[in-house]
C-alpha cells in the first residue's frame, strides 16, 4: 500500500559482471524493467566507448530494416505483420546471423530494384518509340502537302527550275503541361523558322522515377540548316524531352514498328518475372521487420547501456552501478542468475547496496488503470523521492473536475460506452492501430474517459442536461397560476412567485409548491430568460467550493510529506499560515456562499437583498462592506467586523510565509559554520 501512495524505497547497487555474461544480465534486467543504471564514464566521448563498435553495427541494421520497411510500405498489396508479443532480445552471437542475413536480404532487393528500374526505363522509352511511329505518318503527310504547296520556283529562263528543299525533323515525348512554353521558346529562339506538330498520347505513362502515371504528348519538329538543328536540341534537353530516331519512308517505320511491339512483349514477360520475384522477397520480409526492429532496438540499448559500465583493471569483468526499488532485489539476482545461465558462464554476478546521501530517483509501482492518471501527473511535475504519489488521488478529481464542467448525461454516456468497449476489448485493440498516434493516445487514456463519461453522467443528471436537453422525471415544483382569463398574448415575459406561502387576501396564487425537486435542478429553467445566468451562476460556485476543497486537500498532502520527513520549520512556517490564509480567504467565501443559499430564497424583497459575493470578497480588501451601506444585505450580524480581522490575519501570513523558513535556515547555517570553524 505505501509503495502506492509513495514513491518505491530506492537503493544504489553495485554489480560486478564477468564480461561474457554482462550482455545476457543486462538483457534479463531490461526485460525487468525495474533498474535505472548510472553512467560511470561521463567524461568519456560517446565515440571512444568500449562497445561503440556494436552500437554502430546495430544502427546499420536498423538502417537497412528502414529501407525493407520502406519499400515494403510501397507495395499496398502488402502488410507488415506485428510483431510477437514477447519478443526477447538476441543472443550476443546471433548478431553476425542477423547482419548477413539483412546484408543479402538488402543486395537482393537493391538488385532486383535496379534491374526493375532499367527495365521499366527501357519499357517506357519502346511504348514512346511506338507512339512516335504511330503518330509519325500523320506528321509526315501534312509535312509533304506543306513542303509541295510551299515550294518555291526561281525561273531563271522557260526550261530551268531549281529543286524543291529538302526539311530536317526531330521526333520526341515531352510532358504535356510543358507543351505551351516549349512551343512559346521554340518560336522566340527559331524566330518562327521551325513548324512544329504534337498529337497527345492517349493513354498515362508510368514513370519509372517516380512511380506515377504521366500525361506525355509527342511532337516532330520541321527544320532547315544544322544551326536550327543544334538550337532545336539544346532547347529540347531544357525541357527534359526524349529524341527518338524516326525513319522518313513509310515502309521503314512500319518494320521498325513491328520490331519495337516484338521488344515490348518481351519486355513485359521479364518485368512481369521482375516484379514477381520482388514481391516475394519483399512478402517474406514483411512477416519478420517488426520482430527484426524489436530484437535490434533491444540489442543495441544494451550495447549502450553497457558503455555505462566500467572496466576492472585485468578487464575480466565489468561494474556497473544502479538505482534499484528495494522490494525487488531477490527478482533482481534471480535476473541476474538467469542471465548467467544463459551465458553459459559459471561464475555468478555479484549484487552489493552501496550506501550514499545522493537523492534517489523516483519511481512508482503502476499498471494498466493507474498508467495514464501518472501521465496526467508527471505532466505536471514529478514527485520528490519518497513524496505522497497525488496520481491515486487524481484517479478520482481529475474525472469528476472534468464533469462539473462538462456535465452533460448524454454525451457522458457515449464517452463512457466508447470507452468501455476499448476496456472490454483491450486485448485485441492493443497491438491495432500501432502508427495511429491519435488513436494511441485516446486507448492509452482509456479508463480516464471512462470515468469521465461516468462521472458526466452524474454531473448531467444534477444539472438536468441531456444532449442539452432537461427530463421532467419527479415533476416540476412550479407551476403557473394564472386567472382564468389571463391573456398570455399581451406579455411576452411571465414571472413566478417563489414564495410558497401566499397570501389569499390579496388575491396571490400559488406557483411554487415549497418543496425542491428531489434531484437536480428543476426542469422549469430550461423555458426560463434567465436560463444561461442561473447555471453559469450555479456551476461557477460549484467550481469554486470544489476548487477550494482540492486545494485544501493538497495542503492536507503537504503537511503529511513535512511530517514524513521531519521538516517541522515547513510545518510551522508553511502549512499553518498557507491554511490560515486559505481559510480566512476563500473558505470564508464558501461559507458566504452556503449563507446566501440558506437565507436569501429568490423572493423579489429577499432579491434585491442579495449581495454580489464577488464584490463582498473584493470589498474584503478594501475594509468595506455591502453590509455597511444597505443592512438588509448583511449575511449575519457583525459582518463588517468579522471580515476586517479574517483580512488582517491573512495578510500577516504572507511575510510569514516568505520570510520565516529563509530565517531559519539561514540560522541552521551559521550555526554549523561556526561549529565547523
Amino acid at each position: 500500500m505505501s509503495s502506492l501512495f509513495r514513491g518505491e524505497d530506492m537503493t544504489l547497487c553495485q554489480i560486478y559482471f564477468q564480461s561474457e555474461a554482462a550482455y545476457s544480465c543486462v538483457a534479463q534486467l531490461g526485460e525487468l524493467g525495474i533498474v535505472q543504471f548510472r553512467d560511470l564514464n561521463p567524461t568519456v566521448n560517446a565515440f571512444q566507448r568500449k562497445f561503440v563498435n556494436e552500437v554502430r553495427r546495430c544502427e546499420e541494421m536498423e538502417r537497412k530494416l528502414r529501407f525493407l520497411e520502406s519499400e515494403i510500405i510501397k507495395e499496398k498489396e502488402i502488410a507488415l505483420t506485428d510483431a510477437q508479443e514477447f519478443c526477447e532480445a538476441p543472443k550476443s552471437k546471433e548478431m553476425i546471423d542477423m547482419e548477413t542475413a539483412l546484408e543479402q536480404l538488402e543486395h537482393d532487393l537493391q538488385e532486383v530494384n535496379s534491374n526493375k528500374d532499367a527495365l521499366k526505363k527501357n519499357y517506357l522509352e519502346l511504348q514512346e518509340l511506338r507512339h512516335i511511329l504511330t503518330k509519325a505518318t500523320t506528321f509526315f503527310e501534312e509535312q509533304d502537302r506543306i513542303q509541295t504547296g510551299e515550294q518555291t520556283v526561281l525561273q531563271m529562263d522557260t526550261q530551268d527550275r531549281v529543286q524543291p528543299l529538302r526539311l530536317g525533323f526531330l521526333a520526341g515525348v515531352i510532358d504535356r503541361e510543358r507543351v505551351p512554353s516549349f512551343e512559346l521558346m521554340l518560336w522566340r529562339i527559331c524566330r518562327g523558322n521551325v513548324f512544329l506538330r504534337t498529337a497527345e498520347i492517349e493513354e498515362a505513362l508510368e514513370d519509372p522515377k517516380t512511380n506515377t502515371q504521366v500525361n506525355k504528348t509527342v511532337f516532330i519538329l520541321f527544320f532547315q540548316g544544322e544551326q536550327l538543328k543544334i538550337k532545336v536540341k539544346k532547347i529540347c534537353e531544357g525541357f527534359k524531352a526524349t529524341i527518338y530516331p524516326c525513319p522518313e519512308t513509310a515502309s521503314e517505320r512500319r518494320e521498325m514498328g513491328l520490331g519495337v511491339m516484338t521488344r515490348l512483349e518481351e519486355l513485359k514477360t521479364v518485368l512481369d518475372q521482375s516484379l514477381n520475384l520482388r514481391k516475394s522477397l519483399l512478402t517474406n520480409a514483411a512477416l519478420n521487420v517488426k520482430t527484426w526492429f524489436c530484437r535490434v532496438r533491444k540489442m543495441k540499448a544494451i550495447y549502450h547501456t553497457m558503455n555505462m559500465f566500467n572496466l576492472e583493471v585485468n578487464q575480466k569483468c565489468l561494474i556497473a552501478e544502479c538505482w534499484a526499488p528495494v522490494n525487488e532485489l531477490t527478482r533482481i539476482k534471480l535476473a541476474l542468475d538467469k542471465g548467467t545461465e544463459l551465458s553459459g558462464s559459471n561464475i555468478q554476478s555479484i549484487l552489493n547496496r552501496m550506501e550514499t546521501k545522493e537523492q534517489p530517483p523516483t519511481h512508482h509501482r503502476l499498471n494498466q488503470f493507474s498508467e495514464g492518471f501518472q501521465n496526467i501527473v508527471d505532466a505536471y511535475g514529478i514527485s520528490s523521492y519518497r513524496e505522497i504519489n497525488p496520481a491515486p488521488f487524481t484517479v478520482i478529481t481529475f474525472p469528476f473536475l472534468f464533469a462539473v464542467m462538462f456535465g452533460d448525461a448524454g454525451h457522458g454516456l457515449i464517452m463512457s460506452l466508447f470507452a468501455l468497449f476499448m476496456v472490454l476489448r483491450e486485448t485485441q485493440l492493443k497491438n491495432k492501430f500501432k502508427t495511429n498516434e491519435v488513436w494511441q493516445i485516446f486507448f492509452g487514456g482509456r479508463y480516464i474517459i471512462l470515468l469521465m463519461g461516468l462521472f458526466s453522467i452524474y454531473t448531467g443528471v444534477i444539472y438536468n442536461d441531456v444532449f442539452s436537453k432537461s427530463m421532467n422525471i419527479f415533476g416540476s415544483s412550479w407551476k403557473v397560476g394564472v386567472s382564468k382569463d389571463f391573456d398570455f398574448e399581451k406579455v411576452t415575459v411571465f414571472d413566478l412567485n417563489p414564495n410558497p406561502n401566499v397570501n389569499r387576501s390579496l388575491n396571490e396564487i400559488k406557483m411554487y409548491s415549497g418543496t425542491p425537486y428531489p434531484f437536480g435542478v428543476d426542469p422549469i429553467w430550461i423555458m426560463s430568460i434567465n436560463k444561461i445566468a442561473f447555471t453559469n451562476s450555479l456551476k461557477m460556485k460549484f467550481s469554486v467550493i470544489i476548487g477550494i476543497m482540492q486545494m485544501m486537500f493538497g495542503l492536507v498532502l503537504s503537511l503529511l510529506n513535512h511530517l514524513f520527513f521531519g521538516k517541522m520549520a515547513s510545518v510551522f512556517f508553511e502549512f499553518i499560515p498557507q491554511v490560515i490564509f486559505l481559510t480566512f480567504i476563500f473558505v470564508y467565501l464558501c461559507l458566504m456562499i452556503f449563507i446566501k443559499w440558506i437565507r436569501f430564497d429568490g423572493s423579489p424583497n429577499s432579491t434585491q437583498c442579495a449581495p454580489n459575493l464577488l464584490i463582498e470578497l473584493i470589498n474584503m480588501f478594501f475594509f468595506k462592506s455591502a453590509a455597511d451601506e444597505d443592512s438588509c444585505k448583511a449575511l449575519y450580524s457583525g459582518q463588517s467586523i468579522v471580515q476586517k480581522i479574517l483580512i488582517v490575519l491573512a495578510v500577516l501570513c504572507i511575510p510569514t510565509m516568505l520570510l520565516g523558513k529563509p530565517i531559519i535556515l539561514y540560522l541552521r547555517h551559521k550555526r554549523k559554520s561556526q561549529v565547523f570553524f
